[in-house]
């Protein structure tokens, strides 16, 4: 008996991969369009003007902004940051030592102090004279502010620091010693500088993070001279019954952050291209 020809299978019902893509995609802007739209309607336009960003007291924020805030903020960050590379460069040293104590202490370290929250180790160094009678912190509450910053990036930046020294191929180590490079020689001159190279992007990161950290002066009531942005923000809200200081503090905030974290980005991808 000759074989029946096979019937045609019926066209599986169903969108093409593309079309369904097309409807999520579409799906996802109405969503979007929807939202935007009940928040114009919902939103009280005049009162977030006169509360958020009214021009007469902005005016009046600004020469304070610059002058005491802002400046405070740099130097907060910038002697916070040098004392977080260094140590925390000396933590990643010791976290490789072969020498186990070393690398005991420094482990502790970096666990305790990543693993507390920022506004306790603010608090606690505000306790240190009780601890260590006699001891004072230098320079005041500027050091006081940058020992707490540097505290807590040295945690973050020796594991950084440590990823970077891990990654240097061990080859240049070894060929350094064949030039008769001591250890110690080598990892200065050979070791430690292509390291540093190589972190410059999450170090950046960590600058940042430092930076907003430094908000944390909000709550160790500092008098006005040292003030940086975060508490300057809030001491002129509650002075003038209006939240336009805040804004005019967040704004400062972002026009540092923003290049700083563009820049992190970028050369995150120069050193993907390059590698």
């Amino acid at each position: 008996m000759a074989d029946q020809p096979k019937t045609a299978e019926p066209a599986r019902a169903g969108l093409s991969p593309r079309k369904k893509q097309q409807i999520s995609r579409g799906i996802q802007y109405a969503v979007l369009v929807v939202v935007l739209v009940l928040l114009v309607l919902y939103a009280d336009w005049g009162s977030l003007a006169q509360n958020f960003a009214k021009p007469d007291v902005a005016k009046q924020t600004l020469p304070e902004l610059f002058t005491i805030a802002l400046r405070n903020t740099v130097i907060y960050t910038v002697t916070g940051f040098v004392l977080a590379f260094l140590v925390g460069l000396l933590l990643a040293l010791m976290r490789l030592s072969p020498v186990r104590p070393y690398r005991w202490i420094a482990i502790v370290y970096i666990e305790i102090f990543r693993g507390l929250p920022a506004l306790l180790i603010f608090i606690m160094i505000t306790f240190l004279p009780l601890a260590l009678p006699g001891f004072e912190v230098p320079f005041g509450t500027y050091g006081q502010v940058a020992l707490g910053l540097g505290a807590i990036g040295a945690a973050y930046q020796a594991e950084v620091f440590r990823a970077g020294l891990q990654a240097v191929p061990k080859g240049q180590v070894e060929a350094a010693r064949s030039l008769g490079m001591s250890a110690t020689r080598a990892q200065f001159t050979v070791v430690i500088p292509q390291a540093l190279r190589m972190v410059i992007p999450p170090t950046t990161n960590q600058f940042v993070a430092l930076l907003k950290d430094s908000s944390l002066v909000l709550f160790l009531g500092v008098s006005s001279e040292y003030v940086e942005l975060a508490k300057f923000g809030n001491d002129l809200a509650s002075q003038h019954s209006n939240a336009t200081p805040i804004m005019v503090s967040g704004l400062t905030y972002l026009i540092v952050t923003i290049p700083l974290g563009y820049l992190a980005t970028r050369l995150e991808g120069r050193k993907g291209r390059n590698r």
